[in-house]
């Protein structure tokens, strides 16, 4: 994988220099709306179901060869969705309630991808793409809203900042597929569906019902692109 990126960024400083008929580069703003949820390796913890978010960014390309690229640059990812873990909730001094934690999760991220774009050629305005590539996210905010379901109580609280329980940086693979229309000259409207499959945990700290267990998940969404790139 390391080999692969190195060959990548070595063709994105060289790209310029190649002879093509075309531009070595493009820009463009991209907008998504996005579906997410959460899956867990560790027993007892649950995806509660999915939720909507939303994405914006500007992306770039740099072409190797006039129908392959690399696609970068930047967008803001606004990432939800529900997870489900066994949890206790004190009521005294010694008693605890034991049950599950409902929990929402709206987070924000930046995230920066790096992407092999293969593209067609144009039939008539149109061209297709298939990207593949990694993706490195930055949490910026973290909120949770919380439904607690115990043996003797029903608790739920209004959204509060969990940041601190979760991990800074988010790694991912990107796969996806899409179109672009020609608009005319080197700009064109560009569409697609893209699966953001997160590999690393995005949680941390350890679990109130049993302390030997570490909060462990990982969050996928699956977006539907839309932009312009000139």
């Amino acid at each position: 994988m390391k080999r692969i990126i190195i060959i990548l960024l070595l063709g994105i400083l060289f790209s310029p220099f190649l002879r093509a008929q075309h531009k070595p580069f493009k820009f463009g703003f991209e907008v998504a709306p996005n579906i997410g949820w959460f899956r867990s390796d560790i027993s007892d913890y649950e995806n509660d179901g999915s939720e909507v978010g939303f994405s914006w960014g500007f992306v770039s390309e740099f072409f190797l060869m006039e129908n392959y690229a690399i696609s970068t640059g930047f967008k803001v990812v606004y990432l939800n969705g529900r997870l489900a873990y066994p949890h206790q909730v004190k009521l005294n001094d010694s008693v605890n309630d034991l049950g599950i934690l409902h929990r929402s999760y709206k987070t924000k991220y930046i995230e920066v991808p790096l992407v092999l774009k293969m593209k067609t050629n144009e039939f008539g305005k149109f061209r297709f793409y298939g990207k593949i590539g990694l993706g490195t996210s930055f949490l910026l905010t973290a909120k949770g809203t919380d439904k607690f379901i115990g043996e003797t109580e029903k608790i739920s609280n209004d959204e509060k900042d969990i940041k601190e329980e979760m991990k800074t940086i988010r790694e991912s693979l990107i796969l996806g597929v899409g179109g672009e229309y020609n608009l005319g000259g080197s700009t064109a409207l560009t569409f697609g569906i893209t699966f953001d499959n997160g590999f690393t945990d995005v949680l941390k700290d350890q679990n109130s019902f049993d302390p030997e267990i570490t909060h462990q998940a990982i969050n996928n969404y699956i977006e539907f692109n839309l932009g312009v790139i000139f």
